[in-house]
């Protein structure tokens, strides 16, 4: 039976006022599995005066129970992981063991802002005479408005409902419209431990619509937004108007430089898992090869025989390596990528063909002997495919690794510490893998350089974004 995916308002999951709504695909059939519910101005409105409610509620209570209450809903949400992560594969597309792991992480970022909030404090100084003090105080900045994306639905809406949640934070999330059970049954996770309900809404709707009501409403304090460059920037200049600060995660197009002192066909084997892990679709995987002449065809072969022998299916079921792109559109895209790379010239080993007729399968991709021209090299794929450049002047290839507006993460793969150390001092990249590939775990912040972001996520730091000072000067 089909699911419907409601507004979540003060606590309450209801339709639409004007009863829009629109279908939900799993991607693996194609076939509907649900409707998603999108919210109206008169609805969005509503949102905006709870969320109000909810921020004096939730910044009234104690940064330790604060704590207490996220960590009992990391507990909440590891208890579920099996229909979570079912519920995040049907929707979603990735092999069910990867979305038990993003559960799973999901877990873990809201416990560390759960930890982090009993860790908020107040400083003072001394003044500039026996008869004066400073006194700097930690409030939470306001009202959220946060925009998540489909391809980790509950780990990148994790991240921010950790950070404005743990700083004392209402938030208002609109999570993909392509993945909305995945940020629900979070939200009920934290709701069912204690959260105050006016404190957490979830909307759906016209993405442009909701954005724009949002942001520009002057309630909404923050912008925090996971996605591509472009939207990035439209929501960046709309909250600029209004001067509210943003967060922004954006787009990657990550270099691999790997290094003629190392293992091709070892090294190969680590990097085919990390790019077709969630069939290519993450911000970090790695994206543009660049192998050092004397490995280049034996990683190039040893990456086709990966290609060509994994498994790529259904993520429900347990053989599944890989599954599908998201959608037909994603679909689409990735097949012009290759299209266009293999009309400048550049060789196919492995893959460049949609896989079946039913769902949105794409094979995955090796491709050598890439023209600098193709557009595989300045787009970012979002795919499972690895386009392989052969390279023998370092200074040209670095040339090449940063010559994008990109700028959120590298990989490099080399035994020479001190050519480690140059190549990585060479990359204008805001995450740096030393013969390793990222993940974004809570305990760490991550954050892009050049047009890949604004600010940082994770860490010690992951209240910060959330966060706003008060300065008393008392005598």
């Amino acid at each position: 039976m089909a699911n419907t995916f409601q507004l979540l308002i003060d606590g309450v999951e209801r339709d639409g006022s004007d009863g829009v709504s629109e279908a939900v695909v799993n991607p693996a059939t194609g076939e509907v599995i649900g409707r998603v519910a999108h919210a109206s101005p008169a609805d969005l409105d509503e949102i905006l005066d709870v969320a109000a409610r909810g921020l004096l509620e939730w910044q009234a209570v104690m940064p330790w129970e604060r704590g207490r209450i996220m960590k009992r809903a990391a507990a909440l949400l590891r208890a579920d992981v099996e229909r979570a992560a079912q519920a995040i594969t049907l929707e979603q597309g990735k092999p069910l063991a990867e979305a038990k792991d993003e559960v799973e992480r999901s877990a873990d970022f809201l416990e560390w802002g759960g930890e982090e909030a009993r860790r908020i404090s107040d400083r003072v100084l001394s003044g500039r005479d026996s008869a004066q003090r400073f006194e700097v105080q930690t409030h939470p900045i306001g009202v959220i408005a946060a925009f998540t994306p489909w391809n980790f639905p509950m780990a990148q809406a994790a991240k921010k409902f950790a950070g404005a949640l743990g700083a004392g934070c209402s938030i208002i999330c609109k999570p993909s419209q392509e993945t909305p059970a995945s940020v629900l049954i979070m939200a009920r996770a934290l709701l069912a431990a204690g959260v105050p309900k006016a404190a957490i809404a979830v909307v759906f709707g016209n993405p442009n619509q909701v954005s724009d009501h949002l942001i520009t409403s002057p309630i909404v304090a923050k912008v925090t937004f996971t996605g591509s460059i472009p939207i990035g920037k439209l929501l960046a200049t709309a909250a600029g108007r209004a001067m509210k600060p943003v967060t922004m995660e954006l787009g990657g197009h990550a270099p691999v430089i790997v290094c003629g002192d190392v293992d091709p066909e070892a090294t190969a084997d680590f990097l085919a898992k990390a790019k077709f892990k969630n069939a290519g679709q993450i911000c970090l995987s790695p994206t543009r090869f660049f192998v050092e002449a004397n490995l280049h065809d034996r990683f190039a072969t040893r990456m086709a025989e990966h290609a060509t022998q994994w498994r790529v299916g259904d993520g429900l079921d347990a053989q599944t390596q890989m599954g599908p792109l998201v959608s037909e559109r994603r679909l689409q895209a990735v097949a012009e990528l290759v299209d266009d790379a293999r009309a400048r010239g550049a060789t196919v080993l492995a893959g460049g063909e949609r896989l079946g007729t039913q769902g949105f399968f794409y094979a995955p991709t090796v491709l050598t002997q890439v023209p600098q021209d193709a557009k595989i090299l300045h787009e970012e794929p979002f795919g499972p495919l690895a386009p392989i450049q052969s390279f023998t002047d370092e200074e040209d290839m670095l040339t090449r690794a940063n010559g994008l507006e990109f700028g959120l993460s590298a990989y490099i793969f080399c035994k020479d510490l001190a050519r480690q150390r140059r190549l990585a001092d060479g990359l204008q990249f805001g995450v740096i893998g030393l013969n390793d590939v990222v993940t974004h775990h809570p305990e760490v912040p991550l954050g892009g350089w050049k047009e890949s972001g604004i600010g940082a996520e994770g860490g010690s730091e992951i209240l910060a974004p959330y966060q706003t000072t008060k300065l008393l000067s008392i005598r």
